[in-house]
């Protein structure tokens, strides 16, 4: 009825599991659910009304059972491409139990019509859209669709995220974000189609409102700024830095952070100086390439003109130890883009490298492309199975120009490279050599090490007895710490947690690549990705155990 005052659910749909972010066998060791939260829900939360009853559910750390939809009036979800099929599966759900759907996120803002079948779909930024939906429903409007402004919604109105409605121990880490947007203009990134090229930036006490709170509720640890590029709007960013050095100082250093920049924050001594007098420990850069022209074609043009690996070495000589970002499958790379990768990443001493294979977003520059030229999957924009993981499983959803099976065969030797136990740990050695950690960070991780040794202990115990093969490179990379930089604990282990998960990850990424290999060749004209799912039964998973010697035989 019009003016009623509805119960929200609000859901965040399951991710795959087969992910490269999901570190599910990470949490495992740290007695944790699911790496991070659902910040965007929790802060739509923040922006209902006050008298409104609300509800959250992390489908990924808790099930969503019937008693919790029967209690709403309202569901709204919000998700990622990777969550879609799980979000549409709920979504109707809740609408054969009477509940009206609502969704919005980054999903459905790409590309609206995949979600055609839920009440209400909220295009955009919330804070541009939201109180014209609370309006319409409070006038009994129960269907439609609205839109934000684009790229210009004042993100200084943005509430104090609803932090009390988590489970804060479920999560590896809790986010904030400070900006919005990214200056720069890749061709596959769909960042700058959602949230625009002139970054927007909430004020000072916001964000420091937004650690008060978490604060208060007790939580300490690890909080990721979840900015596009933190260094979008340097001047705005550098202007807070010191606030932030100060409020840690004063709160005794309660948070160690994380966050993601372009690869020109090594041009910034003075900024990459605060980031580790704040505590900033790692940062994630999009390196896509160690080749000019791909990054040109892309139009990565920021990483053009440099050496790459130099930079990285300044990044962590800051005592920032730097994960980062490849692609594979570009039209213009040679045969020889596998081992400059390769190369490449052994150089610049980077243990932990999400390599993907090239994916034509929603409502990018690289999808308007393709489209234009005639070689997008048929199935582009609609996810066929819940286990089509992410761009390192199911990416190249168009037509190359180059043979896929070669792209593939690529793809599968960096992957089975740097994700050898050997290589990795190697890497990790070989980037504590580089890391000056004479600041908070080390200071952080000398604290960790007295105070939580029970912690520590456990970790090693359940990684090396779940791992028995990976025993002998824990305890290696333990001593090495401890004997040459025991202030770089904190890296090292937070590196050696993340392979409990990617050494395993890689293994079904190259089970899964083997049998596209297999089929391209078998099937030469059938190079779109339709015909190879529809083919395969089983998801990769489900055949991780294959036999080494049959894999190297396909691979091959």
């Amino acid at each position: 009825m019009p003016g009623t005052t509805p119960n929200v659910l609000l859901v965040y749909p399951k991710f795959s599991n087969t992910s490269f972010w999901n570190f599910l066998e990470t949490c495992d060791l740290a007695g944790a659910k699911y790496p991070a939260p659902p910040l965007g829900l929790i802060t739509v939360a923040a922006m209902l009304p006050g008298d409104w009853p609300v509800r959250l559910i992390d489908m990924n750390t808790q099930e969503l059972n019937d008693e919790d939809i029967d209690w709403a009036d309202m569901v709204m979800f919000s998700g990622m491409i990777s969550q879609q099929p799980h979000l549409l599966k709920e979504a109707a759900r809740c609408k054969e139990r009477g509940k009206v759907t609502v969704v919005g996120g980054p999903d459905v803002s790409s590309h609206p019509e995949v979600y055609a079948d839920l009440d209400i779909r909220v295009i955009g930024e919330a804070e541009g859209v939201l109180d014209e939906v609370i309006e319409a429903w409070k006038g009994g409007m129960r269907e439609g669709e609205f839109r934000a402004p684009l790229h210009t919604v004042d993100v200084t109105t943005t509430p104090v995220p609803r932090y009390d409605l988590l489970k804060l121990d479920d999560y590896l880490m809790i986010n904030v974000q400070l900006s919005r947007g990214c200056p720069f203009l890749c061709e596959f990134c769909d960042i700058i189609e959602l949230f625009g090229r002139k970054p927007r930036t909430k004020m000072e006490t916001q964000i420091l409102g937004e650690l008060d709170r978490l604060y208060e509720l007790g939580y300490r640890g690890h909080v990721d700024f979840v900015d596009d590029n933190l260094i979008g709007n340097k001047k705005s960013v550098k202007a807070f830095l010191p606030k932030l050095i100060e409020w840690q100082k004063k709160n005794g250093f309660p948070f160690e952070f994380s966050t993601e920049a372009s690869l020109n924050l090594a041009d910034d001594p003075e900024f990459l100086g605060m980031m580790r007098d704040a505590g900033f420990f790692t940062c994630f850069v999009g390196i896509e390439s160690p080749d000019p022209d791909v990054l040109i074609a892309m139009k990565k043009k920021q990483n053009i003109k440099r050496d790459i690996a130099e930079s990285v070495h300044t990044i962590q000589s800051y005592g920032i130890f730097v994960i980062a970002g490849f692609i594979v499958g570009f039209d213009n790379e040679s045969e020889y883009a596998a081992q400059g990768m390769i190369e490449l990443i052994e150089e610049a001493s980077i243990p932990v490298a999400m390599v993907g294979l090239l994916t034509a977003l929603p409502n990018t520059q690289l999808q308007r492309r393709l489209e234009k030229e005639g070689r997008l999957d048929p199935l582009y924009g609609m996810l066929e199975k819940d286990d089509d993981g992410d761009q390192c499983l199911s990416g190249l959803n168009f037509e190359t120009l180059r043979p896929r099976a070669d792209i593939l065969s690529e793809y599968y030797k960096v992957v089975d490279t740097i994700m050898s136990p050997d290589s990795f740990f190697k890497r990790v050695r070989n980037m504590v050599g580089h890391l000056d950690v004479s600041g908070p960070s080390g200071d952080l991780s000398r604290k960790m090490l007295l105070k939580d040794a029970k912690h520590l202990i456990t970790f090693f115990w359940n990684a090396t007895v779940t791992r028995p093969d990976l025993r002998g490179h824990y305890w290696k990379l333990l001593a090495y710490v401890l004997r040459h930089k025991p202030r770089a604990i904190k890296h090292a282990l937070y590196c050696a947690s993340l392979y409990a998960h990617l050494g395993k990850f890689s293994e079904i990424v190259k089970v899964e690549m083997r049998d596209q290999i297999a089929f391209c060749r078998e099937n030469p004209d059938a190079s779109q990705r339709e015909a190879y799912f529809r083919k395969m039964d089983l998801p990769a998973a489900a055949v991780v155990d294959a036999p080494e010697e049959a894999a190297i035989a396909a691979a091959e």
